[in-house]
């Protein structure tokens, strides 16, 4: 029985190893659990925050694209406007020229193929001099001849509406162009945000999965280390069973023991032996007495 004991001592004692090791993988793969989770919580929290700002750049990104639009159908209006006027300026100026010479246009042509002319070409200093003097002489047609125009009222005044829709086309223009840059810039910073947001995203994907890899793991530890428990319990009862049983076997044996030496004593007395006071005490206590 005591061998028996001993091996169930031994057996239990491996088991409460065994449990005190899978509790502390547990621990740690649990430590670690929580630490991917703050991990992700983290990333999370992260994505958030630029997807919001994102979302800002795309909201400035429409509100200037939607401004663009305004701006150049108004840039528009002005840009047919100087078409319809440069257009009405040519044909006054046509009926205010004199009969018989070249138009303004066409002297302007002629000037502008000249000056190119003078430019690009390899000539003799001759022919250089005769080629200045006729630029020289056409230049002198011309504003002769503008300054002619300009002593008609409806030209002048043809001339200042179209010279105010030309500043106002120009002048939208550049906003258009302005504004075009800066919803650009909101579009690119909004890109950015999101390929950063997605990066950060496939991080807090990777830590989750990381947190479901160690708490799989951790239940498996906690598992192992409540079967080991139940083992230890198991051990318990059965070498209690066993402790008590001894217990009570010696009880018993001790019993047997006393009433038989009770018994020689009571013989002793039934035969008119003297009896010790231990003796006397004995036959009380077994109820001799």
């Amino acid at each position: 029985m005591t061998e028996l004991l001993e091996e169930l001592e031994e057996k239990r004692a491996k088991h409460n190893v065994e449990a005190e090791k899978h509790r502390k993988h547990r621990d740690i793969l649990n430590e670690g659990t929580r630490n991917w989770v703050d991990k992700r919580d983290e990333l999370n929290a992260k994505v958030r925050d630029i997807i919001s700002k994102a979302n800002d750049h795309k909201e400035n990104r429409d509100r200037l694209n939607s401004e663009v639009k305004q701006l150049k159908t108004q840039r528009d209006n002005w840009n047919r406007l100087v078409s319809s006027l440069s257009e009405k300026l040519i044909q006054l100026k046509r009926e205010k020229m004199p009969q018989g010479g070249l138009p303004i246009r066409r002297l302007k042509s002629q000037l502008r193929a000249l000056e190119k002319k003078h430019m690009t070409s390899v000539m003799s200093t001759d022919k250089e001099r005769a080629l200045v003097e006729e630029i020289g002489d056409i230049s002198s047609k011309i504003e002769s001849m503008e300054k002619e125009l300009d002593e008609f009222d409806e030209v002048r005044q043809l001339e200042n509406e179209l010279r105010e829709a030309k500043n106002q086309a120009e002048t939208l223009h550049r906003k258009v162009a302005e504004m075009a840059e800066q919803a650009q810039n909101e579009h690119d910073e909004m890109v950015a945000l999101f390929e950063e947001a997605d990066e950060l995203r496939k991080q807090a994907d990777q830590a989750q999965e990381k947190f479901i890899e160690t708490k799989l793991k951790a239940d498996e530890e906690h598992k192992m280390h409540i079967e080991h428990i139940r083992q230890i319990h198991d051990f318990d009862k059965i070498i209690s069973g066993i402790r008590q049983k001894q217990r009570k076997s010696k009880k018993t044996r001790e019993e047997d023991t006393a009433k038989k030496e009770a018994e020689e004593i009571y013989d002793k007395f039934k035969s008119g032996e003297k009896l010790s006071t231990e003796d006397l005490m004995i036959l009380q206590k077994s109820g001799y007495l």
